[in-house]
């Protein structure tokens, strides 16, 4: 997931965890009937013991061998090649490094199944025999498990055609961590140039800092449109001991990082939910120089379009405005460096598939959150084929070490968050729930 903190479920998550009282969902509660009999699942779901020492070893050989964005051509190659395998119709190279496999099984729905598989540039801390093998690069966010999971889903799926009619597509997208890999895939013909099926439905999941075993899940709006802006200010350089020859775009930006932390105090309704922060600020390369320009680049959070306008518009007037009162003769220049949009599950889809997860994993074991302020673009398969959306969390750490965690009110301090050095998921039991959460939420459509 983008440049995003995967805390925030585990906080949410801490009253019902201890007290197991699931908060009221919306709607949303996985207690309707399962659209799949269980023994279709159970026949689907039964070679996957005899699997999981091979997804096992992927998944230590994708930890060792992380990929960044649109470099993902080992990873990329890895999951065509088993794909081929299972007798999947593969197409490769899309918006880049995107990998497709389409499985068609006579008449019948539409499923997309998604993973992400780029890595981040961090240094693993972890001390793991599969740590990783290239230097500043890690799975620190977990696509290594997405990867193993789905290859094992699609497996598993293949196997079993004849419990289930219709079309599956499994999709191994690039890029998501800078946020451009699904609208690459996209732009390069995924749809529109007939690569795979549209799809009537599109599902993902996300490892988690959460006890394997569990899954989390949001009704709505799940997780935060994401902006990243670049804001320029210009000045006019000169001396440091002459400051009234300048016009310093240092006091300007700096003046600008103050005030638009009034936008979300002052100008966001308190039922509305927004998140500024400033994250890196840029100028000048000596002591006594003033320089002619002063770089901002910034992070906006929104769960909703109008606030997303009207707060983007309120940091474009404060920045214009400092310049003006700085007497500059040049406005700034405010640049959009990347862009996620709002994460919308539909709450039918969610409730159905629930209803599978709780015939399959039982109710303990689901457990709703509130909208995360992180991002992900894999909402965009789903808007683009105009198809609903299903993305839940999936829990991978220690489940004896969250659970005493969370008992001493120390999630934050003892358990690493996504993009951490120290995020590595326990092996068993989030890979073996994880294939099982794709295979039963793909029957959920397929076999009904």
């Amino acid at each position: 997931m983008s440049d995003s903190d995967h805390s925030r479920p585990v906080s949410d998550l801490s009253r019902t965890l201890l007290h197991g009282d699931t908060p009221p969902t919306d709607g949303a509660s996985p207690d309707s009937e399962p659209l799949v009999a269980r023994p279709v699942l159970d026949a689907a779901l039964a070679p996957l013991d005899d699997r999981l020492a091979d997804l096992v070893a992927l998944y230590e050989d994708l930890h060792r061998h992380p990929e960044l964005g649109f470099q993902e051509t080992r990873t990329a190659a890895l999951a065509a090649r088993r794909l081929t395998a299972h007798g999947y119709d593969v197409t490769t190279g899309i918006g880049g490094t995107g990998v497709t496999g389409v499985l068609r099984n006579g008449p019948g729905p539409v499923v997309l199944l998604r993973a992400d598989m780029d890595a981040l540039p961090v240094t693993e801390r972890s001390g793991l025999a599969y740590a990783s093998t290239t230097p500043g690069r890690m799975h620190a966010c977990g696509h290594d498990v997405h990867v193993t999971c789905l290859l094992g889903a699609a497996d598993l799926l293949a196997a079993a055609r004849e419990q289930w009619s219709g079309t599956l597509i499994v999709l191994f997208q690039p890029a998501e961590e800078i946020g451009n890999g699904a609208q690459a895939m996209l732009d390069d013909g995924l749809y529109s140039k007939g690569l795979v099926p549209v799809p009537d439905v599109v599902l993902a999941q996300h490892v988690a800092p959460l006890a394997a075993g569990l899954i989390a899940y949001c009704p709505g709006a799940c997780m935060a449109a994401a902006d990243s802006l670049e804001i320029t200010f210009h000045g006019i350089g000169g001396h440091g001991s002459r400051p009234e020859t300048t016009i310093d775009p240092i006091l300007m930006a700096a003046s600008f990082v103050q005030r638009v932390q009034s936008v979300v105090a002052r100008e966001v309704a308190a039922k509305d939910q927004a998140v500024v922060s400033v994250g890196s600020f840029h100028a000048g390369d000596t002591a006594n120089v003033i320089p002619e320009r002063a770089v901002v680049r910034m992070s906006v959070r929104t769960f909703d379009e109008t606030v997303r306008t009207r707060v983007l518009a309120a940091i474009e007037r404060i920045a214009g405005a400092e310049a003006t009162a700085s007497g500059a003769d040049r406005a700034p220049e405010m640049k959009i460096l990347d862009s996620f949009p709002v994460t919308v599950n539909d709450s039918r889809t969610l409730h159905q598939v629930n209803a599978q997860f709780t015939q399959l994993f039982g109710a303990p074991r689901l457990f709703s959150y509130a909208p995360a302020s992180g991002s992900e673009d894999a909402g965009l398969l789903a808007t683009a084929a105009d198809a609903p959306l299903y993305y839940w969390w999936l829990g991978g750490w220690d489940p004896d070490a969250f659970h005493t965690a969370l008992a001493a009110g120390r999630l934050a301090q003892d358990i690493p968050s996504n993009h951490s050095p120290h995020f590595v998921p326990v092996v068993r039991p989030t890979l073996t729930m994880g294939v099982q959460a794709l295979v039963s939420g793909a029957l959920n459509r397929l076999a009904a």
